[in-house]
């Protein structure tokens, strides 16, 4: 055997083993008595995520470079914990102080040519992805996020599995995908229509009739059916279409095995391989059309339906379904002593929307949860959710509580805030909307102002959209903070074009990021913003962040270009000043229309410890003043400064200018185009 041949061999070898190594019941060995960090008197207010996908933030590991095809945008590319942790320093210097890392949990390999490298096609909840390194790498990046101070959250899927088995609809026992119907004929194409004359009166009947008959079914991700997945062939239905899970060692697409004995799972109980723990009503194929349906048949398939790709709906309403994903990432707390969850398509499972006090999944996972950290000793344990949707009050839903006959329970503590995405940060900074719109989702938000005629025209919900009180005490898991107070503000994600890519122009990513650290909430930064990343749609928003930004010139992680000053400034900024982290907040200027003098003007207050900041922010591209224009009354902003207090702006890059409070508490300050000033008593 030729040598290199042979280490080809083995390598393929080494691959194999590393991703199936998933057998039964004592693979692998749960770690008893280790440590955690118990956050007492943490405030997630203080924080800044940053999050990452591993996969593409930097390969620490040549060793676990299985599969790997860097040039190829949806393949792995190589980027392991051991990575993370040696660009710990890196993040410590950018002033991070928590780190979201994608899915940690063995994954299914491939799914129609592109690769698990996002980690959210799970295969086995209780095995590490071995692409990323195994358990003791793992608990290493926490432990050492956790000496340099930075926070680890973990990015959770309980909603589906990934492509892990198909509906044999016809029954022969492979997944096929098939047509059926002739569409166009070629006979009916290329002679009846070409001369009618030549065709009988049933030819061309046929070719009228038969034109607009083409069916296709896919087993492996078919059209979402109420009913269930049908059997069918041409003769007809058959009853629910029998499930088939594959058994493809070679390509890592294998059932998901039992659970060691540790985990202590009664062997009479079905496990993730059991097709009653899924919905299987096939794909949800109403989105970016929900205006043709009704609302209860949007949220009925986003609730019970597969997730698009043959992403296997899992039956979470089944009581031993629940309980083994409850357990699952019970055990995730304790190995590896995450401070926190981030919890992936939240709005996919349960209607808290419409029965607040039916306890459903989350109401149980995220007291467990909570419950699970506090017997750690852990306190300020954070669970966000991702509602991927604009409607307020949808999302909203999902952080209140409720009650029912076994007492109380919580849900989620905040939101990934996709609602201001839309509605504020888009619509005002990037497309140039009345600043008014970033008001009107505060009052929603919050319950404020409830008869505000600007925001009620334009379809805001009066509100309170989210929880006005925490739902559990930092001794007993929860955050002590109510989810109106801590949303997770962000401008782009893996899931959304870059805001660059969408904008074009860094002065508005400069803008909107000046909104982004000063505004109430958690901030939340994409690896590769403070790097002018600009990708398009996914994959190509999940750039390598070890190849730097060569469009821009920028080495891989550099720290010495202004678009990491910026960023590294305004979380230093944050920091250093108690009310834009934990004030409270009061608009006291916005526009409802363009043109004026203060065109693009949003400006407010936050008061914490004694301490008042005056936010003005200009998203326009105009310089632009706190003062209206003499025709519309010729006002300026009041704040609740005394007459005589001078503020000096210390927003990063700016000119370290004063104003003073006049006489009668108004301001009038000037502000340039696409700009912000954040003033404050020296």
């Amino acid at each position: 055997m030729a040598p290199m041949l042979g280490r080809l061999l083995l390598s393929a070898a080494v691959a194999s083993l590393a991703l199936g190594a998933c057998g039964g019941a004592s693979d692998f060995e749960h770690p008893a008595d280790t440590p955690h960090q118990s956050n007492v008197g943490l405030d997630w207010r203080e924080q800044v995520i940053y999050q990452i996908v591993v996969d593409r933030f930097s390969n620490g590991d040549p060793n676990n470079d299985i599969n790997v095809h860097p040039s190829v945008p949806g393949r792995y590319h190589g980027g392991d914990w051991q990575g993370v942790i040696d660009k710990l320093g890196y993040l410590q210097e950018l002033g991070v102080t928590a780190l979201w890392i994608s899915p940690v949990v063995k994954n299914t390999e491939e799914d129609a040519g592109f690769s698990s490298y996002h980690g959210y096609w799970t295969q086995d909840f209780l095995r590490p992805n071995a692409h990323f390194g195994d358990l003791t790498k793992l608990r290493e990046l926490i432990d050492k996020a956790h000496e340099r101070g930075i926070l680890v959250i973990l990015d959770v899927v309980t909603n589906h599995m990934g492509q892990l088995f198909y509906y044999d609809i016809n029954g022969n026992g492979q997944p096929d995908d098939t047509v059926f119907g002739g569409g166009f004929a070629h006979s009916c194409l290329q002679i009846c229509q070409q001369n009618p004359s030549l065709c009988s009166a049933d030819e061309l009947t046929y070719c009228q009739d038969g034109r607009g008959y083409l069916e296709r079914i896919i087993e492996w991700d078919p059209d979402y059916d109420p009913r269930g997945i049908q059997g069918w062939t041409s003769l007809g239905y058959s009853g629910p279409a029998d499930i088939r899970f594959t058994d493809w060692p070679d390509k890592n697409r294998t059932p998901p095995p039992r659970p060691p004995d540790w985990f202590g799972w009664p062997e009479d109980k079905a496990w993730f391989d059991d097709a009653s723990w899924y919905h299987r009503k096939g794909r949800v194929y109403v989105w970016w059309h929900e205006a043709d349906y009704s609302n209860d048949f949007v949220r009925e398939q986003e609730t019970v339906g597969d997730f698009p790709g043959g992403l296997k709906d899992l039956a979470t309403d089944n009581p031993d379904t629940k309980e083994a994903l409850i357990r699952s990432f019970e055990y995730w707390i304790e190995v590896a002593d995450f401070d926190g969850f981030r919890i992936d398509t939240v709005k996919h499972i349960d209607r808290p929307e419409i029965a607040r006090n039916v306890r459903g999944f989350w109401g149980d996972f995220t007291d467990r949860m909570r419950a699970k950290a506090s017997s750690l000793g852990k306190q300020n344990f954070f669970i966000f959710g991702e509602g991927f949707d604009g409607k307020d009050d949808l999302i909203g839903s999902y952080t209140f509580g409720g009650q029912d006959a076994n007492g109380r329970f919580g849900r989620f503590d905040s939101m990934f805030y996709f609602s201001q995405k839309y509605r504020g940060i888009d619509s005002v900074f990037a497309y140039g909307q009345p600043t008014k719109n970033l008001e009107c989702l505060y009052n929603s938000r919050v319950g404020r102002a409830p008869g505000d005629a600007f925001c009620s025209s334009n379809g805001y919900p009066q509100g309170p959209t989210y929880q006005g009180t925490p739902h559990a005490a930092p001794e007993d898991g929860g955050i002590g903070l109510a989810p109106q107070q801590v949303p997770v503000n962000f401008l782009d994600n893996h899931d959304l074009p870059r805001f660059l890519f969408e904008k074009g122009n860094e002065d508005v990513l400069r803008a909107a990021l000046m909104y982004l650290f000063t505004w109430d909430g958690i901030p939340c930064v994409y690896y590769g913003t403070e790097q002018m990343f600009a990708g398009g749609v996914d994959p190509k928003n999940r750039e390598d962040m070890f190849l730097g930004n060569p469009a821009k010139g920028y080495a891989p992680f550099a720290t010495d270009h202004d678009a990491f000053k910026l960023v590294q400034g305004l979380i230093a900024m944050r920091k250093a000043n108690a009310a834009l982290t934990k004030g409270t907040v009061s608009p006291v200027w916005s526009t409802t229309r363009s043109g004026g003098r203060d065109d693009g003007i949003f400006a407010f207050e936050r008061i914490a410890q004694g301490q008042t900041a005056l936010v003005v922010l200009n998203a326009g591209g105009n310089t632009s003043e706190s003062c209206a224009a003499v025709a519309d009354g010729g006002a300026c902003l009041k704040t609740t400064l005394p007459p005589g207090t001078v503020l000096t702006d210390v927003m990063p890059f700016s000119d370290g200018k004063t104003f003073t409070v006049r006489g009668d508490g108004t301001i009038a300050v000037m502000v340039g185009p696409r700009s912000g000033r954040v003033l404050v008593k020296q």
